[in-house]
């Protein structure tokens, strides 16, 4: 009799064992469940898709993970696809990209993702509601280029990634050459919330722009007769920065209210006419000079190399060009349009839409000079 006892109770216990293995295993699944659905119910900035091709190990390790933010508009695809195919094939690290973009060209996105090398990339696409700029913004003739609404993507970083504590703008017009982990790893100091590059830096020309202001100085983007700017008391010749590529520390820009910050300046300029009318770059700039004035860390200059749109001609020598963790084409004259300089670097990592709907204008301009 007490023999059957021991065995009923060897059984009971083994049960138990049982049912505390797999509640344990079921808790884990759930948390991986969690981490893999996409965020949702966000106003304004909806999550269309998320593809997670990578390994699982990878996966599990979300602290190894970095969250890499572009945006990608219809008329400039192309440049986000290269950008994106330039930092995946040159790194070993875990990337995931959430590409912003607007409804209508999330199918054309997702189509192009999903030809040749570009399989094993890991994203999501977010759908950027310009509902979110209204009152915020005004149209301005002479800056109609740089008034569409992804531009302002960057300002909404904390909101794209909600989880993240840490992330990588950068803009479309880039080709990276170095490992995104380097520029991830950029350290800011205490208090700061994002790392800029700053353009009196020693690999950036200075480029002087029509009227007064220069590129390179708060004079060039903000109008210091007013007296909403005078009153913030900032040097007229401190140097600016580039807002194309950047760390963002998204704890420390949440804790400063850094979106609602920027959106309040947007409002003001809206109202007061806050920009200098000798801007020179995107009317993002000012906002985020003002915001961010003495309160930012730097990136290393070689990870925003830019200026490689300001002409057609070629203003580094091919040695550097190599050198360069990081090429930016800002300026009129885009890698994928009529002229550019060093086309032969970003070409290397253009993948043709499979669509035919995005096509290079230099190549229709030599079949038609051919025929």
């Amino acid at each position: 009799m007490s023999f059957r006892k021991v065995n009923i109770v060897i059984l009971v216990l083994a049960v138990v064992l049982f049912l505390l293995v797999l509640h344990h295993n079921f808790l884990g699944l759930s948390s991986l469940l969690r981490n893999e659905v996409s965020d949702s119910g966000i106003l304004g900035l909806q999550p269309i898709d998320f593809v997670p091709n990578a390994p699982r190990q990878a996966v599990a390790r979300r602290q190894e993970e970095i969250p890499v933010v572009i945006a990608a508009s219809e008329d400039r695809l192309g440049g986000a696809i290269a950008a994106m195919n330039s930092i995946q094939h040159n790194t070993r690290s875990s990337v995931i990209f959430y590409i912003v973009t607007l409804n209508d060209t999330a199918d054309h996105l997702r189509s192009w993702l999903k030809s040749g090398s570009l399989k094993n990339i890991r994203y999501k696409i977010v759908n950027f509601d310009t509902k979110l700029l209204e009152g915020k913004v005004k149209e301005d003739p002479d800056q109609g280029e740089s008034m569409k609404p992804l531009t302002f993507a960057r300002f909404y970083l904390p909101i794209f990634i909600p989880s993240a504590k840490k992330a990588i703008y950068m803009d479309d017009d880039v080709i990276v050459q170095g490992d995104i982990l380097a520029l991830y790893n950029t350290p800011l100091k205490p208090g700061h919330a994002a790392a800029f590059s700053e353009d009196c830096d020693s690999t950036s020309t200075k480029v002087v722009i029509r009227g007064a202001g220069n590129q390179y100085n708060y004079i060039g983007y903000l109008d210091y007769k007013k007296e909403r700017i005078r009153k913030l008391s900032m040097k007229a010749s401190t140097c600016s920065f580039n807002p194309g590529v950047f760390v963002a520390n998204l704890t420390e820009w949440k804790r400063q209210n850094i979106t609602s910050q920027l959106e309040k300046w947007m409002k003001l300029n809206v109202e007061e006419g806050l920009y200098s009318r000798t801007l020179a770059g995107s009317i993002t700039t000012p906002p985020l000079l003002i915001v961010f004035y003495q309160q930012h860390s730097t990136i290393d200059p070689m990870w925003n190399v830019r200026h490689l749109g300001s002409s057609a001609g070629k203003r580094y020598s091919p040695q550097f060009v190599k050198a360069a963790k990081l090429l930016h084409w800002n300026g009129h004259f885009k890698p994928w349009g009529r002229t550019a300089s060093y086309t032969d670097v970003w070409e290397k990592w253009y993948i043709p839409d499979p669509t035919g709907k995005f096509s290079l204008i230099r190549r229709h301009m030599e079949i038609a000079n051919i025929k």
